[in-house]
Protein backbone atom coordinates (compact mmCIF):
# COMPACT_ATOMS: atom_id res chain seq x y z
CA UNK A 1 0.00 0.00 0.00
CA UNK A 2 1.52 3.55 -0.89
CA UNK A 3 -0.30 6.57 0.78
CA UNK A 4 0.15 10.24 -0.22
CA UNK A 5 -0.14 12.30 3.07
CA UNK A 6 -1.08 16.01 3.45
CA UNK A 7 -0.55 18.28 6.03
CA UNK A 8 -2.77 21.42 4.90
CA UNK A 9 -1.79 25.19 5.53
CA UNK A 10 -2.10 28.44 4.24
CA UNK A 11 1.45 29.12 3.86
CA UNK A 12 3.06 25.84 3.74
CA UNK A 13 1.70 22.65 2.60
CA UNK A 14 3.38 19.76 3.50
CA UNK A 15 3.34 15.94 1.60
CA UNK A 16 4.20 12.81 2.38
CA UNK A 17 4.35 9.23 0.63
CA UNK A 18 4.94 6.61 2.40
CA UNK A 19 4.72 2.74 1.49
CA UNK A 20 4.18 -0.68 3.54
CA UNK A 21 6.59 -3.74 2.55
CA UNK A 22 3.72 -6.75 3.66
CA UNK A 23 6.03 -9.10 1.82
CA UNK A 24 8.79 -8.50 4.49
CA UNK A 25 8.66 -11.12 7.36
CA UNK A 26 7.50 -8.12 9.66
CA UNK A 27 5.53 -5.42 7.73
CA UNK A 28 8.16 -2.22 6.88
CA UNK A 29 7.42 1.19 6.47
CA UNK A 30 9.26 2.84 3.77
CA UNK A 31 9.60 6.34 3.34
CA UNK A 32 9.61 7.08 -0.41
CA UNK A 33 8.71 11.23 -0.52
CA UNK A 34 8.05 14.18 1.28
CA UNK A 35 8.71 17.89 1.07
CA UNK A 36 6.63 21.46 1.17
CA UNK A 37 4.62 23.29 -1.32
CA UNK A 38 5.89 26.83 -0.49
CA UNK A 39 3.26 29.87 -0.96
CA UNK A 40 3.83 33.75 -1.49
CA UNK A 41 2.08 35.54 1.27
CA UNK A 42 2.34 38.04 -1.60
CA UNK A 43 0.23 36.07 -4.00
CA UNK A 44 -3.53 36.60 -4.11
CA UNK A 45 -5.31 33.47 -2.68
CA UNK A 46 -6.53 32.21 -6.20
CA UNK A 47 -3.65 31.66 -7.33
CA UNK A 48 -2.04 30.23 -4.42
CA UNK A 49 -4.87 27.92 -3.92
CA UNK A 50 -4.12 27.37 -7.79
CA UNK A 51 0.07 26.48 -6.85
CA UNK A 52 -1.44 24.01 -4.22
CA UNK A 53 -3.51 22.31 -6.71
CA UNK A 54 -0.86 22.01 -9.89
CA UNK A 55 1.80 20.63 -7.07
CA UNK A 56 -0.24 18.27 -5.54
CA UNK A 57 -1.85 16.85 -8.68
CA UNK A 58 1.76 16.57 -10.24
CA UNK A 59 3.47 14.79 -7.50
CA UNK A 60 0.07 11.84 -7.43
CA UNK A 61 0.78 11.83 -10.98
CA UNK A 62 4.79 10.88 -9.80
CA UNK A 63 4.45 9.01 -6.65
CA UNK A 64 1.10 6.97 -7.67
CA UNK A 65 -0.40 6.37 -4.41
CA UNK A 66 -3.09 4.21 -3.70
CA UNK A 67 -5.25 6.93 -1.45
CA UNK A 68 -4.80 10.29 -0.03
CA UNK A 69 -4.51 10.61 3.98
CA UNK A 70 -5.30 14.25 5.07
CA UNK A 71 -5.81 15.21 8.43
CA UNK A 72 -9.85 16.41 10.00
CA UNK A 73 -10.73 20.50 10.28
CA UNK A 74 -10.25 21.43 13.50
CA UNK A 75 -11.93 24.26 14.86
CA UNK A 76 -9.98 27.43 15.62
CA UNK A 77 -10.86 30.19 17.82
CA UNK A 78 -9.94 32.25 14.56
CA UNK A 79 -12.80 32.06 12.13
CA UNK A 80 -10.42 33.99 9.07
CA UNK A 81 -8.06 31.10 9.34
CA UNK A 82 -10.20 28.54 9.45
CA UNK A 83 -11.94 29.43 6.16
CA UNK A 84 -8.34 29.60 4.64
CA UNK A 85 -7.12 26.64 5.62
CA UNK A 86 -10.86 24.94 4.61
CA UNK A 87 -9.94 26.35 1.16
CA UNK A 88 -6.40 24.97 0.99
CA UNK A 89 -8.12 21.42 2.25
CA UNK A 90 -11.22 21.93 -0.53
CA UNK A 91 -8.15 22.16 -3.17
CA UNK A 92 -6.32 19.08 -2.04
CA UNK A 93 -9.39 17.14 -2.10
CA UNK A 94 -9.79 18.16 -5.40
CA UNK A 95 -6.14 17.28 -6.73
CA UNK A 96 -6.45 13.56 -5.04
CA UNK A 97 -10.17 13.37 -7.01
CA UNK A 98 -9.07 14.55 -9.69
CA UNK A 99 -6.54 12.00 -9.84
CA UNK A 100 -8.73 8.89 -9.18
CA UNK A 101 -7.90 8.59 -5.51
CA UNK A 102 -9.99 8.14 -2.63
CA UNK A 103 -9.40 10.60 0.51
CA UNK A 104 -9.08 9.23 4.23
CA UNK A 105 -9.02 11.90 6.61
CA UNK A 106 -7.73 11.56 10.36
CA UNK A 107 -8.24 13.26 13.67
CA UNK A 108 -5.21 15.30 15.35
CA UNK A 109 -5.59 13.09 18.28
CA UNK A 110 -5.72 9.80 15.80
CA UNK A 111 -2.60 10.97 14.24
CA UNK A 112 -0.49 11.58 17.04
CA UNK A 113 -2.06 8.32 19.17
CA UNK A 114 -1.29 6.49 15.91
CA UNK A 115 2.46 7.37 15.39
CA UNK A 116 3.64 8.63 18.90
CA UNK A 117 0.84 6.56 21.30
CA UNK A 118 -0.25 9.67 22.68
CA UNK A 119 -2.79 11.75 21.61
CA UNK A 120 -1.49 15.17 22.77
CA UNK A 121 1.93 14.22 22.20
CA UNK A 122 4.06 17.53 20.85
CA UNK A 123 5.22 18.38 17.50
CA UNK A 124 8.79 17.37 18.24
CA UNK A 125 7.61 14.07 19.69
CA UNK A 126 5.77 13.27 16.21
CA UNK A 127 8.52 13.94 13.94
CA UNK A 128 11.26 12.07 16.29
CA UNK A 129 8.66 8.97 15.61
CA UNK A 130 8.35 9.77 12.24
CA UNK A 131 11.92 10.02 11.68
CA UNK A 132 12.20 6.61 13.35
CA UNK A 133 9.56 5.00 12.25
CA UNK A 134 10.82 5.51 8.67
CA UNK A 135 14.48 5.30 9.52
CA UNK A 136 15.64 8.87 8.35
CA UNK A 137 18.61 9.69 9.42
CA UNK A 138 18.51 13.46 8.21
CA UNK A 139 16.24 16.34 8.80
CA UNK A 140 13.28 16.62 6.85
CA UNK A 141 12.16 19.92 4.52
CA UNK A 142 9.93 21.27 7.94
CA UNK A 143 7.60 19.96 10.10
CA UNK A 144 4.70 20.41 8.06
CA UNK A 145 6.60 17.73 5.54
CA UNK A 146 7.04 15.54 9.22
CA UNK A 147 3.48 15.73 9.55
CA UNK A 148 2.11 14.62 6.40
CA UNK A 149 4.33 11.79 6.77
CA UNK A 150 2.55 11.14 10.22
CA UNK A 151 -0.88 11.10 8.45
CA UNK A 152 0.12 8.84 6.13
CA UNK A 153 1.64 6.11 8.41
CA UNK A 154 -1.49 6.95 10.68
CA UNK A 155 -3.29 5.27 7.66
CA UNK A 156 -1.29 2.81 7.03
CA UNK A 157 -1.37 1.64 10.86
CA UNK A 158 -5.09 2.38 10.81
CA UNK A 159 -5.50 0.25 7.49
CA UNK A 160 -3.58 -2.15 9.54
CA UNK A 161 -5.37 -3.09 12.58
CA UNK A 162 -8.89 -2.68 10.59
CA UNK A 163 -7.46 -5.67 7.93
CA UNK A 164 -6.42 -7.83 11.46
CA UNK A 165 -9.90 -7.04 13.24
CA UNK A 166 -11.66 -8.35 9.99
CA UNK A 167 -9.59 -11.40 9.52
CA UNK A 168 -10.78 -12.54 13.32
Amino acid sequence: MRVFGIDCGTEFTGYGVVEVDCDARMPKLIHLAAGTIRLSKKEKTPLRLMQVYTELVGLMTLHQPEIVAIEEVFFSANAKSALKLGQVRGVAILAAATCGLPVAEYAPLSIKSSVVGYGLAAKEQVQFMVKRLLEIDYELDSADAADALAIAICHIHTAQTLLLQGVR
